[in-house]
């Protein structure tokens, strides 16, 4: 998992977002985390309130492959096994 280093400082950190609503809604719904992206919380807010909060965090959307990552570790801590349910 990509992560900083422990010498980068809290406001040098990079901000990562994950939207899981979809296209067109009124609200986005998003995963937000601060310099290591499977420790996030999960926002919502009104499309233009998201779009100003990525502008002042200057966040940089999570790729496919961290996207991949992080839900397959999730599914390790549930289920007891990277990648698998049963």
């Amino acid at each position: 998992m990509m992560t900083q280093s422990d010498n980068t400082s809290f406001d040098e950190m990079t901000r990562y977002i994950r939207v899981r609503s979809e296209p067109g809604e009124r609200f986005v719904e998003f995963d937000f985390a601060i310099g290591h992206p499977e420790l996030f919380v999960e926002l919502v807010l009104p499309r233009e309130a998201f779009e100003i909060f990525c502008r002042h965090n200057k966040v940089v959307h999570m790729d496919s492959d961290m996207i991949r990552e992080i839900d397959q570790d999730m599914v390790k801590w549930r289920f007891g096994e990277r990648g698998q349910r049963y």
